[in-house]
This record gives C-alpha cells, structure tokens and sequence, in this order.
C-alpha cells in the first residue's frame, strides 16, 4: 500500500515527461518565449514500426534542442550535468557516438531502465543522434569529487584493477580502453570519472547479470563477470574520488589498441591476439 502512490506519481512522471519531449520535438517551442514567438511547428520525429530512419523533416538545430530535452534533465540534472550525489549519470561532455548508442540500446532494449525506454521508444534514430550531439557539444566545469566511501585497502584494491587490472583473471585495466584521463575516448567511449558511485556499482552489476547489454561482441559483459562483488565496490569506490583534470573532455585516439573487441567502437584498433578470436 505505501509504494502505490510513488508507482502512481512515477507514471505520472513518465507520461509528463514523454509529453514534453515529444511536444518540444514537434514544435521546437521554447519555454522562456511568449507563445507569438513560437517557430512554425515541424514535423514530429516519430518512428515508424520497424522503421529504424528519420522522417523527411527538417532536423532540428543542436541549439534548439535545448528546450527539446527538458524532460532529459528532469533526472540528469540542469544540462545534463548532474551530480555525484545520487544516482543519475552526468551526459554532458560525454562523446556523441556513446550517448547515441546507449540511446538507441535503452529504445531497443539492450539497456532496461522503464523511464527511459518509453521517453524515447518512438524516437527515430537521426533524433536520438541530434540529442546526443546536443549533450556532447556540452562543455561544462565538473564539481570536486564526494570524500571517498571505502578503505584505505579497498581504494587501493580499485586503484590496482583500474590502472592495471588483473591477467591472471583476464581483467583488463579500465584505462586501456577508458583512456589514461579516464575520460573516455572519442566518439564511442565513455570516461568514467564524475559518476555517482552507486552509478558504477549497478551498471557493472547490470553487465555482470545481463541486465546490461551492448553490441556483440559485449566486452564489458565479459570484464563485470571476471568481478567478484569486492572488486565492484572496489573499482566503483576508487573511481568515484576522482577528481577530473584538464576540463574533462575525452581523449582522440588511445596510446595502444584495445586489448578486447568491443561492439560499438569499430573505429579503435584492436590488439592482434584480441582480433584473431
């Protein structure tokens, strides 16, 4: 009985949300002007059943969607910043390629989270690429990290496994392909860095259960389930107090190929060993 009204006042959310984003989309109003100075409505970036192009309509302009993803910073915080207190995930300064695959995985399904699934599940694949253009041309300060959360041993422990991993459990390091600022690299990989520590812990969790799914082959569903519970707490904790350096942008190329093949980031060179499996 006491979860029924947050069930309702989250469907309620939901609906609110999916409104406003698909009646911004359609009409590329902004809230701030008085409703003479709305532009003449476009056509909504509805997808058809199957359909996985745009419509024939204009694309919208990366400086209007602003008013367009409203209903995004409802949970990602004004700009898409966030914080690191929380659960919710910054998607400023993100790279572009990243952010439209994880909308396009959360539209089709390979990534579960109910509020962004029907946010976006009628969506068109060149809008959700707008969107994520839009968040990525992002450049906003990113706060002081939260005091860290774990050990002295534990930090150390997450510390090991993100700089060096652990080959004797064929656990790569998270700066070979996440980048030595673990920033990310463009345009299809994430940085890691400014994330909510319990962020870090279920999405590794989620890869490690399959709740989390990616582009075959999966590499990161392959690196969570080599994790043992510690090991997630660990690398979570340790990332969380981080504080990010030089503006926190991603990186252009990475110093050595990837020691896995991931899908999704076809444009970085793979190890030999990794791309002869």
């Amino acid at each position: 009985m006491i979860d029924r009204p947050h069930r309702l006042l989250r469907s309620v959310f939901r609906r609110t949300a999916l409104a406003v984003l698909l009646w911004a989309g359609a009409s590329g109003a902004t809230f701030a002007a008085p409703p003479g100075a709305l532009p003449a409505p476009d056509h909504p970036p509805v997808r058809a059943p199957g359909s996985t192009t745009a419509s024939a309509a204009a694309t919208p302009a990366v400086n209007a969607m602003a008013s367009r993803v409203l209903a995004c910073t409802a949970c990602h915080g004004k700009e898409g910043r966030a914080t690191q207190e929380g659960y919710f995930p910054r998607i400023a300064g993100k790279p572009a390629g990243y952010l439209a695959n994880q909308l396009l995985n959360f539209r089709d399904g390979r990534r579960s989270y109910p509020q962004m699934g029907t946010l976006i599940e009628h969506l068109t694949d060149d809008y959700l690429r707008e969107m994520a253009a839009h968040f990525a041309a992002l450049d906003l300060p990113y706060p002081p990290p939260p005091a860290p959360q774990a050990s002295p041993a534990t930090l150390e422990r997450g510390r090991v496994l993100v700089q060096q991993g652990d080959a004797a459990r064929r656990i790569p390091a998270c700066v070979a392909c996440h980048g030595s600022a673990m920033m990310g690299v463009a345009p299809s990989i994430p940085g890691l860095l400014g994330l909510p520590r319990d962020y870090l812990n279920s999405q590794l969790g989620a890869w490690k259960t399959g709740q989390r799914r990616a582009h075959a082959p999966d590499c990161m569903a392959d690196i969570a389930r080599q994790l043992t519970p510690d090991d997630v707490s660990a690398v979570s904790a340790w990332l969380a107090a981080q504080p990010v350096a030089g503006g926190g942008k991603p990186a252009t190329t990475l110093p050595a190929a990837m020691p896995a093949r991931c899908g999704g980031v076809a444009e970085v060179p793979v190890a030999a060993a990794a791309a002869a499996r």
